[in-house]
């Protein structure tokens, strides 16, 4: 198959992202920060890349907080922002709601004050009971302490025929003490309970993209996140172009492995990589370049050399993971690597 019909390799660039591309949509959890902690290094990346003239915006399946608390605390980070230039998972599923029901529609919420408050500016009305004649459930993030009640009643109300919606399916979400369980783990709870499938809104869907689009008006956006499952296969949907940074939940093997609608078109350490072009990897003979690093298969394996050959490159280690995709990538095609990558992660040391 063709480079146009999946990627076979992460693009390179020769100009910085931040002057590549007008506008950068922002996963924040994982990328931003992390258990309410800035991630090394991206107050101050964000801070000249914007000082650059590139548009940031802050695009979050995390439907607990409202975008006035999440502009608050990037400010208090360091990283100034209005609440215009955050965009959630609570919005985009209040705008699919308000398409199918009526202004003024009850709704039974099972979330957070961020999910509440876009209902509200969508014209429905939030109430707790599955008793208080909602003619929808909507569920969102609700945090560590949402009570088990909750799921019960979102089960009652389900029950009775109403429709649900997801904000979002994230499965995990990254903290300060480590992975801990998403809203798409809540969801899960409430499937098993009804048998019932929500309408979900959130990345990487097209409700959230339009959401994004409506309120950023991005000419040439990039999609930066952490997560293969819902920032990078959001933007593989959109049609944009996007950055993996490893500071959250994707860690090199699962890179390796990912599928067509998976592969980053670019990919760094962390927020860093807005500031710089991004090194070609190059193709000779099934030898993947990138640096001073080469990576080719060997006996169903995926194989790490420096560049002279003794394995021991000193080039940018991400350099080295970059090499590592092309080969995995153009081996799998529109699969998925099953190649055994665990000796080439070790060069690495990743």
């Amino acid at each position: 198959m063709s480079d146009q019909q999946y990627a076979s390799r992460p693009r390179g660039s020769r100009t910085a992202l931040s002057e590549a591309y007008d506008t950068a949509l922002l996963d924040l959890d994982g990328v931003v920060y992390a258990g309410g902690q800035a991630i090394v290094h991206a107050v101050e990346s964000l801070g000249t890349a914007r000082d650059g003239g590139m548009h940031l915006a802050y695009v979050t399946n995390n439907a607990l907080r409202t975008p006035d608390a999440v502009a608050e605390h990037l400010t208090e980070l360091g990283v100034p922002a209005e609440p215009t230039d955050v965009i959630t998972s609570a919005q985009a599923v209040a705008r699919l709601m308000s398409d199918q029901l009526p202004s003024g529609a009850r709704v039974l919420v099972i979330g957070g004050e961020g999910l509440r408050v876009a209902l509200r500016e969508r014209g429905l009305v939030p109430v707790d009971s599955a008793d208080d004649g909602p003619v929808a459930v909507a569920q969102g993030y609700g945090g560590p302490d949402m009570a088990w009640g909750r799921f019960a009643e979102a089960s009652y109300a389900i029950a009775r025929g109403l429709p649900w919606f997801a904000s979002n399916t994230d499965l995990t979400i990254p903290s300060a003490r480590g992975i801990a369980p998403g809203n798409g783990a809540a969801v899960e709870v409430v499937r098993i309970a009804t048998g019932a499938e929500p309408q979900v809104a959130g990345k990487p869907l097209p409700p959230m993209h339009r959401e994004t689009v409506l309120r950023t008006g991005a000419e040439r956006p990039l999609v930066v996140g952490d997560r293969l499952d819902t920032d990078i296969e959001g933007a593989s949907n959109g049609g944009v172009d996007s950055l993996l940074v490893l500071t959250g939940v994707t860690d090199a093997a699962r890179l390796l492995a990912a599928g067509p609608h998976h592969r980053p078109t670019y990919v760094d350490r962390d927020l860093r990589g807005l500031l710089t072009g991004q090194p070609e990897v190059t193709v000779t003979g099934g030898v993947f370049r990138c640096g001073d690093w080469t990576a080719f298969v060997r006996e169903e394996a995926l194989v790490l050399e420096g560049g002279d050959g003794d394995g021991d490159g000193d080039g940018d280690v991400i350099d080295g993971l970059r090499a590592l995709c092309g080969a995995a990538w153009t081996f799998a095609g529109e699969g998925s690597c099953g190649l055994d990558a665990g000796k080439a992660i070790a060069v690495l040391g990743l």
